[in-house]
């Protein structure tokens, strides 16, 4: 199997845009970069986020997406489609990034990362690939990406090898799951509940609670 590694970082910052009518701001546009960048903070350094309320913040600080899910994509959508076209900072060759467990933890680069939760796909991404209908197309894929949270700060760039140094505690799910439990199988909800790795409100919608600060 081949060797998990970053090969594209990606970083982008909010734009504002219009788009069918609809005016927004928006940081999905991530373009590769060259060299190392440090992952701190909430962030890779140079990228961030227009809401913090549903993007960004310390359980999506940062996203990744896999090179094989690129091919496959790719290959359904009739055109090639680069790192960064779905807003991922990192992009990841050797691993099946929605497959991560959550609460495992690597060693990327320098930086230590743990798998937090999944990415759900909103009308930003139907506007990146200028599409109304693709952020079902890409929850009906189920290649979803994960985001990470920053256990350790580090410096990361093409080429960097990833190592996983933690399995994840358990009761966990794959990231994947995750979001096909919130997306199609509410009646499996109760799954996330016990999760220790995920944030409160996920483990609350779980449990059928409100969320909570």
């Amino acid at each position: 199997m081949e060797s998990a590694r970053v090969v594209s970082v990606n970083v982008g910052l909010p734009r504002e845009v219009r788009w069918r009518g609809r005016e927004f701001t928006t940081a999905i546009v991530k373009e590769p970069i060259a060299g190392s960048r440090r992952i701190e903070g909430v962030n890779v350094v140079g990228d961030d986020q227009a809401d913090r309320t549903v993007h960004g913040g310390p359980s999506k600080a940062v996203y990744s997406y896999s090179l094989e899910d690129y091919a496959w994509w790719s290959q359904q959508l009739g055109r090639e489609l680069g790192p960064g076209t779905f807003g991922e900072n990192l992009t990841l060759a050797g691993v099946d990034a929605s497959a991560l467990p959550i609460g495992e933890r690597w060693r990327v680069g320098t930086a230590l990362l743990e798998v937090s939760e999944p990415r759900i796909p909103c009308y930003k991404l139907a506007y990146r690939m200028d599409d109304p209908a693709f952020p079902k197309h890409f929850g009906a894929a189920m290649r979803f990406g994960t985001y990470f949270r920053i256990i350790e700060e580090g410096d990361v760039e093409a080429g960097s090898p990833m190592t996983r140094e933690r399995e994840a505690l358990a009761p966990t799910l794959p990231s994947r799951d995750v979001a096909r439990i919130y997306m199609f199988a509410h009646d499996e909800r109760h799954k996330l509940a016990d999760i220790p790795a995920l944030d409160l409100p996920w483990r609350n919608w779980g449990a059928g609670l409100p969320d909570e600060d």
